[in-house]
């Protein structure tokens, strides 16, 4: 083969993706988070369920990088745990709202007529009620926790997958090998699976990729106003609920809970934007 032809071959996956500063960036602040909630299972710096009085309120030191709160805990221990429960919360909304979501836009697209239609008014009801309100209601009825924080993320994302889905399913229904599959006897569900899945599954990706983000918003936010996870047990929301008041006196104990939170959202949509920018055929065409 002539150089010139090896010239005129498109970069692999693995090329266009070193290549992509928004997807590299990305996807090692996301390994650094996931790495540092799992060494947390293991190994912290302090135990968090011990409350020595007699370091509260340190500033932060070679012995506490990130300082103590007003019961002596260590913060960067409690930023640790509290990153794998982040991540928990997010992962299995995320999961919730895919698992429900895409069947049902997937099969609003296959069937379309009434059926469409219902999921599409299901949809606008859901979409009504924000995270926030679903937790407060569901909060109401069986007490705040980190469970009732996930089911309200999940349900809020259900209608999200549901219209990627469908949008992404409807765009393939009058392609051409789509039509040559009806033509070959095959049934909606058949061609929903074998064809419509696997040729949306990146746009699938990338919108979980960036669900999985504002579900950590989400989960901070909640346990911010005291309706995700319940002490003892750290959170990132509630970290900077208990700072609020010591804002002034010390203020290391609201930055770094803050910081925690910042950095994670934007390394995952920094990967969204880059498995966009890497798996969104159009965007490959134009380069």
């Amino acid at each position: 083969m002539s150089i010139a032809s090896h010239a005129g071959q498109r970069p692999g996956f693995a090329a266009r993706a070193l290549s992509n500063r928004s997807f590299v960036a990305g996807l090692v602040v996301t390994l650094f988070i996931a790495c540092v909630a799992i060494v947390s299972f293991f190994w912290t710096p302090y135990d968090i369920t011990q409350l020595p009085v007699s370091q509260r309120m340190k500033p932060p030191s070679a012995a506490h990088w990130f300082g103590t709160d007003h019961f002596g805990r260590d913060i960067l221990s409690m930023i640790m745990i509290g990153a794998r429960n982040s991540i928990a919360v997010a992962l299995v909304a995320v999961g919730i709202g895919m698992g429900i979501g895409v069947p049902l836009g997937t099969i609003a697209a296959a069937r379309r007529g009434w059926l469409d239609e219902a999921v599409m008014r299901f949809n606008d009801i859901v979409f009504a009620f924000p995270a926030l309100l679903s937790a407060i209601m569901i909060t109401a009825v069986f007490g705040p926790g980190a469970i009732n924080a996930i089911v309200a993320i999940g349900i809020f994302n259900i209608p999200v997958f549901a219209r990627v889905s469908r949008a992404g399913a409807m765009a393939l229904w009058p392609r051409e090998f789509v039509m040559a599959a009806r033509v070959a006897g095959k049934g909606a569900a058949r061609i929903t699976v074998e064809h419509i899945l696997p040729n949306i599954v990146s746009l699938l990706l990338v919108q979980g990729t960036i669900q999985f983000a504002l579900g950590i918003l989400a989960e901070a936010g909640l346990s911010y106003v005291g309706l995700g996870a319940q002490p003892p047990m750290p959170s990132w929301g509630r970290m900077l609920f208990d700072a609020q008041t010591r804002m002034i006196v010390a203020p290391y104990q609201a930055l770094f809970p803050g910081l925690a939170i910042v950095v994670t959202v934007l390394g995952l949509n920094l990967l969204g934007d880059g498995l966009r920018d890497l798996l969104d055929p159009r965007l490959n065409r134009e380069r």
